[in-house]
């Protein structure tokens, strides 16, 4: 007769194969698509940009953990993941040291600053692009037409899908907007490329429908009321879904593990304010685009959203 024994020990209780290296891979390779997707519609010079982006943000990384003689997580893939989800926001034509300074803020002062992985508040390829969007606001704002580099002759100034839809009231075809043959940052143009990584992420287990579904949503929703109102000067929320930085900050930013909300309830929450939030900075506010400032914003409310939607503790 075999004796059972209890074992008690501390949480966690479940553990799985996944670690933080596992995970952190796993949406580097989610990325590739969009990745493949800006190197054909803007040329050689994509990926120059996303290489020097990667290279500035793991070296960062590795410069900053060796100066406080902290565990190297240099190479874990958190930096990579920074780096190109930076450059993924980035115009084709900006200048490289701009693109490797923008890689340095987003890792030192977006992520390291405040104790390195775990610790942020803020995403930091956010982080990263809000300080270029700052510091330099013309390069940041200055767009090429895709395929142009094809010609062999210098990039062709073209305005974005937003910048038209709010300055020139002119919509874009629903299929430029799937495929991403139009002018916008690096790796927000194409939606199928960037709706093949998410579905991997999401078939994986490493991304959850709340976050993206409440802000997907709520900006239909909104923008949907408003295009109903004035048709002529709002935009239809397919469009509105499908331009500008909405289905990469959907999947990739706001779904960050360390800067969104850890309860169900909170996590749709976040999304829903976040929606909100660039309905209105579209509409209302002086640039065409407001995803990244939407979900730093919402980043700042986490701690906020995680207190008053944690579950009670039970007899509590």
């Amino acid at each position: 007769m075999t004796e059972e024994k209890l074992v008690i020990s501390a949480a966690p209780h479940i553990s799985t194969a996944d670690n933080v290296e596992k995970i952190m891979y796993a949406v580097v390779y989610s990325l590739v698509p969009a990745g493949l997707a800006a190197v054909l519609f803007f040329g050689p010079g994509a990926l120059v940009i996303i290489t020097v982006c990667v290279v500035a943000a793991v070296a960062t990384e590795y410069i900053w953990q060796k100066a406080r003689a902290k565990p190297d997580s240099a190479f874990d893939g958190s930096a990579i993941i920074t780096g190109l989800l930076l450059a993924y926001t980035l115009p084709p034509s900006l200048p490289i040291f701009m693109a490797a300074l923008g890689a340095v803020v987003a890792i030192a002062i977006g992520k390291q600053i405040f104790g390195g992985l775990g610790q942020n508040i803020f995403n930091p390829a956010l982080v990263g692009r809000a300080f270029l969007q700052a510091a330099f606001p013309l390069a940041m704002t200055t767009w090429v037409k895709p395929m142009s580099w094809l010609g062999g002759a210098d990039a062709v100034s073209a305005a974005t899908p937003l910048g038209l839809m709010k300055f020139d009231h002119r919509a874009t075809s629903y299929a430029k907007l799937v495929f991403g043959n139009i002018s916008g940052s690096l790796g927000e143009t194409s939606a199928l490329a960037l709706l093949l990584g998410a579905a991997y992420l999401y078939h994986r287990g490493y991304i959850e429908w709340r976050i993206p579904t409440s802000l997907i949503g709520t900006v239909a929703v909104f923008s949907g009321v408003l295009w109903l109102i004035d048709s002529g000067r709002y935009p239809d929320p397919f469009f509105s879904v499908l331009a500008g930085g909405l289905v990469i900050g959907a999947f990739f930013m706001a779904t960050d593990y360390v800067t969104s909300p850890f309860t169900p309830v909170g996590k749709l929450i976040f999304g829903g304010g976040a929606g909100l939030l660039v309905v209105l900075i579209r509409v209302w506010g002086g640039l065409p685009e407001g995803v990244m400032y939407a979900i730093l914003l919402m980043n700042a409310l986490t701690p906020l959203i995680n207190r008053y939607t944690a579950p009670r503790v039970f007899g509590a």
